[in-house]
């Protein structure tokens, strides 16, 4: 049996393509030949054990790794069927211990960058430390590659539906009173509801504010937060930030002509929202301490209740302009507004960490602490900081690389530390698994989600996912398999009138292909390609079938149809 050196290389990784090199003729010699070399055969006994182990599933490196359909319309997976029964037994040992399925809380910051952390290389260094967002990645899983989406209204409704933004529509970040998209999407809090989850949404939405698409419509059992972005209610009033709209009454009263909600608003499942108080400069600092204390109190009530829950708290900070709860102002060393935002919600997290303590609950309650993209480089210095390349909207790596930090009492190993692949879609099959939901989409939808479940539960587990997929709204990429990003385009980040690079601004095309290996270049300043092109079915082969899947089945996608009809509506 032989296996040619690109089939070798299409199944177990560029790095082992050295192997048994001495028996190829040098390209030089072939060409004073005048000939054309065949790519060498692999030595028998390589060769024989590549093949037992791809049979048999126990390759461990992500980039050789097998992947499996569970269904022709679901992402292939990495299965790890040890790994697999190991969580199940972990999960049957908790239901006996607690009687119920496990809580779900999904903390997710705005604007944060995957440096910002202290356990990522931020906090003191970058003058706001966060000493419980560090002590649960110390005490439970951190994840070096958790991706986003390159902005907020595509990572949310990624994280909610499991699908990505070029499948669901959501393709930007909504603007001020736009509809969203959610009335054609199930999302991950409906089906746990239908399952006798009680569902919670707090803090910010922003996924359209038609009522549809509003939290109460979508899944969620209560909502309490804002249904744009914070900026959206007080950009507009703030005379240092843009002077020529808050000094102007006429452009104050074109402003307030625009139809969206301003408020925060509360809303019970199906029901209209309620408006309960008008957003300006000073409630919007105050904003992050009312979404703390109304989720304290849920988890008060549900400490009482049978029901398990899902908690999607999302704050406000630390979306520009940031306004600082008085409370906090100055607490940070670095004495801004945005560093002193950082301090305030990594304070919540303690705090509703210490809730879920004191009422018994932090046993049977996964907790999961992310960003819904890179920081906003644009408005430094009220932005934040990654070690890595680009910031919100791009796809760069300090566009979508965002903390991922997973903690779950006495289920989940202290001290772990793990560079295996996670997208935040895979937040939507991961909670359903927990909940035992063994759930397939309808048969005319793709689903970009993966359980991960085993992954997080496991002791120095392995991903089940083996691909990224990076979209630029409708233009694919980029692709990252294993530490390999492959990039066909991207956003410039360094155009001479943006006021700050590493915003992300034109966008580019490569006709050959960009090649980084993240481990040796994690800030993606050194393509290598050209002399690897070797490799190229690597990413080739993923990215057509990933392409494909959008021929194969329906998309809501239609990014110029969707502006031209919001402008006209206008």
């Amino acid at each position: 049996m032989e296996l040619s050196r690109r089939d070798f290389v299409r199944t177990a990784g560029a790095g082992a393509a050295a192997v048994g090199l001495s028996s190829a003729v040098p390209a030089a010699s072939a060409a004073a030949k005048g000939t054309v070399e065949v790519a060498a055969a692999l030595p028998e006994t390589l060769a024989v054990d590549l093949q037992q182990r791809l049979q048999t599933g126990e390759l461990t490196d992500p980039l050789a790794a097998r992947t499996v359909k569970i269904a022709e319309n679901m992402e292939a997976v990495i299965p790890h069927d040890d790994q697999t029964a190991a969580a199940q037994q972990k999960l049957a040992a908790l239901a006996q211990r607690t009687g119920k399925k496990p809580n779900i809380l999904i903390f997710l910051m705005d604007n944060i960058g995957w440096g910002e952390p202290g356990i990522y290389g931020g906090g003191l260094m970058s003058g706001a430390p966060t000493p419980n967002i560090d002590r649960l990645g110390r005490e439970g899983l951190q994840l070096l590659s958790t991706y986003s989406q390159p902005s907020c209204t595509p990572t949310r409704c990624t994280l909610l539906t499991g699908r990505l933004p070029m499948r669901t529509g959501a393709l930007r970040p909504s603007f001020a009173g736009e509809p969203g998209i959610l009335d054609n999407e199930t999302t991950v809090a409906r089906l746990l509801s239908e399952a006798g989850y009680f569902t919670q949404a707090v803090g910010k939405w922003h996924l359209g504010e038609n009522l549809e698409s509003q939290p109460q419509m979508a899944g969620f059992d209560d909502f309490y937060g804002f249904l744009g972005w914070s900026g959206l209610y007080t950009d507009w009033q703030d005379v240092e930030f843009a002077p020529e709209f808050a000094l102007n009454p006429e452009r104050q009263a074109l402003v307030r002509s625009v139809p969206f909600n301003d408020h925060v608003v509360h809303g019970v499942k199906g029901q209209e929202v309620e408006n309960l108080e008008q957003i300006n400069k000073e409630v919007s600092a105050e904003l992050d301490a009312m979404f703390a204390a109304y989720s304290e109190t849920f988890i008060e009530q549900m400490a009482k209740s049978e029901q398990p829950f899902f908690l999607y708290h999302c704050t406000r900070g630390a979306h520009w302009k940031n306004y600082v709860n008085p409370k906090f102002q100055g607490k940070s060393p670095a004495k801004y507004p945005y560093k002193d935002c950082v301090v305030e919600m990594d304070d919540i997290l303690g705090r509703l960490v210490k809730k879920l303590e004191e009422t018994g609950q932090l046993e049977n309650t996964l907790i999961f602490v992310t960003s819904d993209n890179g920081p906003a480089i644009e408005p430094w210095p009220d932005a934040g900081y990654t070690p890595f390349r680009g910031g919100i909207g791009g796809t760069w790596e300090g566009s979508m690389r965002v903390p991922g930090i997973v903690y779950w009492k006495d289920m989940i190993a202290p001290g772990q530390v793990n560079d295996g692949l996670f997208d935040l879609a895979d937040l939507f099959l991961t909670s359903l698994a927990l909940a035992g939901i063994d759930y397939r989409p309808p048969a005319e939808q793709f689903l970009d989600s993966i359980d991960q479940t085993s992954f997080l539960l496991a002791d120095g587990g392995l991903s089940n996912r083996k691909y990224v997929y990076y979209w630029l709204q409708d233009v694919f990429s980029a692709l990252r398999v294993a530490e390999y990003k492959f990039m066909l385009a991207g956003m410039s980040e360094d155009e001479p009138d943006v006021i700050n690079p590493g915003s992300s601004t034109v966008l580019e095309s490569y006709k050959n292909g960009k090649l980084y290996n993240l481990y040796l270049d994690p800030k993606e300043q050194f393509s290598f390609f050209n002399r690897q092109t070797f490799m190229d079915n690597l990413f080739s082969a993923p990215i057509v079938a990933h392409k494909q899947t959008f021929k194969d089945y329906a998309s809501q996608h239609d990014l110029k149809t969707q502006i031209l009809e919001f402008l006209h509506s206008r």
